[in-house]
Formats: C-alpha cells, sequence, structure tokens
C-alpha cells in the first residue's frame, strides 16, 4: 500500500520560492497588494458592574505615552499613535514581525458612556481606558390612543357635527 502524501507539507516552501520568482515582477508592475502603513493594536472590551463601566485594554508595548491619543466621539474610543522603529543601521535582520508606525483603531462601544469622566491608565505596555456607563434614562410616558371619529376629550370645535346639526 502506498503511504498517504501531505499534500500541504511543502506548501510553505513553495509560496516563499514562488514569492522570490514572482514578487519583484509583481511589485514593479502595480499587480501586488499593497502592504498598509502601521497596524492594528490588540484591544480587549468588557463591563463592570459595581461601578457601572466600560473598560477597554489595548495592547500597546514599546509605545511611549506621549505617542498615544486618546478621543472619545459618542460610542467610539478612538485610539491613535505611532511606534517607532529601532535604529536599524549595522543590523541585518532574518525575521521582523514586531509592527511599526502610525496606527488608528476604532473602538466601537455597546453602551452610552460619560466621556468626561473617562480615566486612561498606560502600564507594562498596555493601555487601560476606564469609561463611566450613562445612566439609562427614565423616559417612560404613557402614550394616547387616538381613534379617528371618536375624541374623549369632547368634540372638536372646528367639527361641524352631525349633518342634521349644521346651521342654517
Amino acid at each position: 500500500m502506498a503511504p498517504e502524501r501531505d499534500l500541504f507539507a511543502n506548501f510553505e516552501r513553495m509560496r516563499r520560492e514562488m514569492d522570490e520568482l514572482f514578487g519583484d515582477v509583481f511589485q514593479r508592475s502595480g499587480i501586488a497588494p499593497r502592504k498598509r502603513a502601521g497596524f492594528s493594536p490588540a484591544v480587549d472590551v468588557y463591563y463592570t458592574d459595581d461601578p457601572p463601566r466600560a473598560v477597554v485594554t489595548a495592547e500597546l508595548a514599546g509605545i511611549d505615552a506621549d505617542q498615544l491619543e486618546l478621543e472619545i466621539q459618542g460610542r467610539e474610543l478612538v485610539l491613535a499613535g505611532n511606534r517607532r522603529s529601532a535604529e536599524s543601521e549595522g543590523r541585518v535582520y532574518q525575521q521582523v514581525e514586531i509592527e511599526h508606525g502610525p496606527f488608528r483603531r476604532v473602538v466601537q462601544l455597546g453602551a452610552e458612556v460619560r466621556a468626561d469622566e473617562a480615566r486612561a491608565i498606560y502600564e507594562d505596555g498596555l493601555l487601560r481606558v476606564e469609561l463611566p456607563l450613562a445612566e439609562r434614562e427614565s423616559s417612560r410616558r404613557t402614550v394616547p390612543i387616538e381613534v379617528p371619529g371618536t375624541d374623549p376629550a369632547g368634540p372638536d370645535p372646528g367639527d361641524p357635527g352631525p349633518a342634521g346639526d349644521e346651521p342654517r
């Protein structure tokens, strides 16, 4: 019986060879997809009850606090900044995985927050933003139901009434 063949065993090697063979041609011709500048940091979002608040934690290792900007727009928290690349002069890299450059991340919040009471702490490469939740307004109200032809408040002064009551 013939041994099973793993069709994907050499796939990564083949992809690298194809990139080496065609990559430069694709980039010169403009066919290759453009790599976007910057990156998108990972975030966690959760809610607590005591006190009621949304908490957003963003992974921003290697970024100076003075390179960060926070903005709250309604139900969106906007994180922006820049991770500067290390000096590369005299270095020959084997592998580069740490993303550098500018970033802008919009985090959708699931509740209204009180932006003026937000608090942010940056420690050990993690930015933690606490956003107190806005109190829900109790705008409960009874709505009267209208039925054409009947008026619980009495006859309408502009209504001429039944056909027999019209002035002559």
